[in-house]
Order: structure tokens, then C-alpha cells, then sequence
């Protein structure tokens, strides 16, 4: 009787990361599988081009869960996957990242004696304000395999006193993922994407261009905060013309705030994911808050500065092209034009962040599933 595995997505990067651990699976063909969408982020850019464009087939289960207050929607998810358990109970459920989705049905495996796979386990910003932090710390504490990306994960790991024997260092899956896209939008056609005029517009005249993302509440919701972003963005902007796929919510409060960007600054809607991997590859600085981009920068070697306090990514600055600039306007300025004027620093794609992180995670799960 083959082992059967529950994979758990609620937003749209968990799907990122889930789709080279399916793909592995279904290479593999050693363990039975279904993919739960927690509908944590109802979306509508997740349809079937999305699943397509991932090679991935569409979920098993669509629990709709979405909307509400961080409580609620924790709630609304336990209550449906603990009926979906009882139901059809899998040998093992397995949850990435740090979303409201990983914490939720964490938990409820647990409760049910499932034992829980984390993958991208053990990250420790030390801020206990995001809501992030909480849901890694509370989904370690009851994993039973824990599949890390970097070493700064297992030292947490061994100093929250997990054993040896549960903590694998993988690589990573986002990077997997990054790697595929990346080779797939080599043969694709990229003329489509509504950012392209605007990239092909800075190649052909011989110029640079940077990209921006802001979604963390702590920067877009606070107006003295966004303003002070704002205003070293506009400053950047007069030497290297820059591009922000904005999310609605933080587009209104730019709005709201009054805040001047200037003309050397396009805002364009949230982009899919190829359309934006192709915007950012190529550009180059991406002034980010963003866990993920942060290492994808670094997977792909693009300079990149993030304007937060701290990280639970370290090795993106130790190794990588990433640099923690805080939020204050002159050193967000300054490192930006460091990069710009090539005074950027070394940077190398850290150890194991090599496209099989994945078969990594399946060839371990199969063997401990075997004997669990």
C-alpha cells in the first residue's frame, strides 16, 4: 500500500515551492499525494494557466478559507482540514513557508497523531511583531521532519533542542522553482507581459532600471514610514528609473498619504509570476521588504536591497547580494548607489541552492515514511 502525503498551499508562493516537490513526486512515483489549496488568498491570478505554467496539476481540495482577521482565517482552515483529515486521513502532511496555511493545518495533524513535514523550517527573524515569525516558531515547535534551506536554520533548530536525526539540510525549493521558471521563460514569449514596454524601452536606450515591491504593513500602512520610503525611492529614481508592481491596498495609502513619487517611477498592477521574474532579472537593483525575493535575488546574483530591520534569511547577506538597509531614507540612498556604481559586494548562490531540493525532500520522506 502506497504512503499517501497531504501538501498544503494558502497563497500563491506556497505553490512556488510546492510545485518541484509534485514534480519530484511524480517522477519519483514512490508516494501517493494531494495538493490542499487552503484558499487563504483567494486569487484570481491562480487559475489554470497559473497550475500550467508550473507543471503542476490543479489542487485535489479547494478548501476556500480565505478573507478575515489573522484569527479567523487560522480558524476557518483548521475547521476544514480537521473534517478533511477524519475523512480520508493521510500518512503524513507536509507544509512550507510561514503563512496562516502552514501554522493551521500544522496543528491539526498533530492533534490527529499525523506526524508534519516543515519545509523552509527553522528561519528566525527575532521579531516577534510579524505574524510570520509566530507561525514559524509555533509550526517548528511540532514538526516532526524539518527540511532547511541554510545553515542559520539548523544551528535554531539544534539550539531549540530538535535532534540530529529530524533536521535535513536540503537547499531550497523556491530556488528549484526560480530555476525552472527561468529556464522555461528562455523558450517562452515574453512580449505579452504588460512590463515588457517598459523594460525593452530601458535596454534599447542603453539604460539600467530597478524594481521595487513594499508589501510588509509596518512600512506601507505607517504614513510617516511610507513617506520616508517614498521619498528615497523618488531620490534613487532621478539616477536609475524605477518600476513597483503595487498591490491595491498599498497604492491607496500612497494615495492617501500624499505621497509624491515623482515621474521617474511606473506603478503597475501585481504581476504574474514569469512576467515579473523576467522584469527583475534583469534589472539592476530590487529594492524589496520581501522574504522570498530576497533569496531569489541572491539565487540568480541581482543586487538587492531590503528595506527592513532584519532578516530570517541571513545567508542572502553573508553570501548573497542582498544587503539588510533598514529603513532609513540616506542609508537606503547610499547602499543603492553603492550598488550602481559598481561598488556592490561579492556575492556567490549559497551551498545546495542547486535546483534539487525537492528530490532531496521526497527521496527522504519516501525512506522515512517507509519505516514510520
Amino acid at each position: 500500500m502506497q504512503k499517501k502525503i497531504y501538501l498544503i498551499a494558502g497563497a500563491r508562493p506556497n505553490f512556488m515551492k510546492i510545485a518541484p516537490i509534485v514534480r519530484a513526486l511524480q517522477a519519483s512515483n514512490d508516494l501517493a499525494f494531494k495538493i490542499i489549496h487552503t484558499g487563504q488568498h483567494y486569487d484570481r491570478e491562480m487559475n489554470d494557466v497559473f497550475f500550467e505554467e508550473l507543471s503542476i496539476p490543479e489542487p485535489d481540495v479547494f478548501m476556500a478559507a480565505g478573507g478575515g482577521t489573522h484569527a479567523q482565517q487560522t480558524a476557518k482552515i483548521m475547521v476544514a482540514f480537521e473534517e478533511f483529515c477524519q475523512n480520508e486521513r493521510p500518512d503524513a502532511v507536509l507544509v512550507v513557508g510561514d503563512v496562516n496555511s502552514t501554522l493551521a493545518c500544522s496543528i491539526v495533524a498533530k492533534k490527529l497523531n499525523i506526524p508534519v513535514a516543515h519545509v523552509e523550517a527553522g528561519l528566525r527573524s527575532g521579531d516577534l511583531t510579524m505574524p510570520e515569525e509566530i507561525n514559524r516558531l509555533v509550526t517548528d515547535s511540532i514538526s516532526d521532519w524539518f527540511f532547511v534551506t541554510e545553515p542559520s536554520g539548523m544551528e535554531h533548530l539544534q539550539r531549540e533542542g530538535k535532534p540530529d536525526s529530524a533536521i535535513f539540510h536540503v537547499g531550497h525549493v523556491m530556488v528549484d522553482n526560480l530555476l525552472y521558471q527561468a529556464e522555461k521563460l528562455i523558450r517562452s514569449e515574453t512580449s505579452t507581459f504588460e512590463t515588457n514596454s517598459f523594460k525593452t524601452a530601458q535596454i534599447e536606450a542603453g539604460k539600467s532600471y530597478g524594481v521595487v515591491t513594499l508589501h510588509r504593513p509596518s512600512n506601507v500602512d505607517d504614513p510617516s514610514m511610507m513617506t520616508k520610503i517614498g521619498g528615497a525611492l523618488k531620490t534613487i529614481s532621478t539616477d536609475l528609473p524605477l518600476i513597483f508592481p503595487v498591490h491595491p491596498r498599498t497604492r491607496s495609502n500612497i494615495e492617501k498619504f500624499g505621497i509624491d513619487l515623482g515621474s521617474n517611477i511606473t506603478l503597475v498592477g501585481p504581476q504574474s509570476y514569469m512576467a515579473f521574474l523576467n522584469l527583475w532579472k534583469d534589472a539592476a537593483v530590487v529594492l524589496t521588504d520581501s522574504g522570498g525575493l530576497q533569496e531569489e535575488t541572491t539565487a540568480l546574483g541581482v543586487p538587492c536591497i531590503t528595506i527592513r530591520e532584519n532578516t530570517e534569511r541571513p545567508i542572502t547577506v553573508d553570501e548573497g547580494s542582498n544587503v539588510l538597509v533598514g529603513t532609513n531614507p540616506t542609508r537606503i540612498i547610499d547602499e543603492t548607489r553603492k550598488i550602481l556604481s559598481n561598488q556592490g559586494k561579492p556575492c556567490r548562490r549559497p551551498e545546495l541552492w542547486d535546483g534539487k531540493a525537492a528530490e532531496r525532500i521526497v527521496a527522504i520522506m519516501t525512506k522515512e515514511l517507509s519505516h514510520h
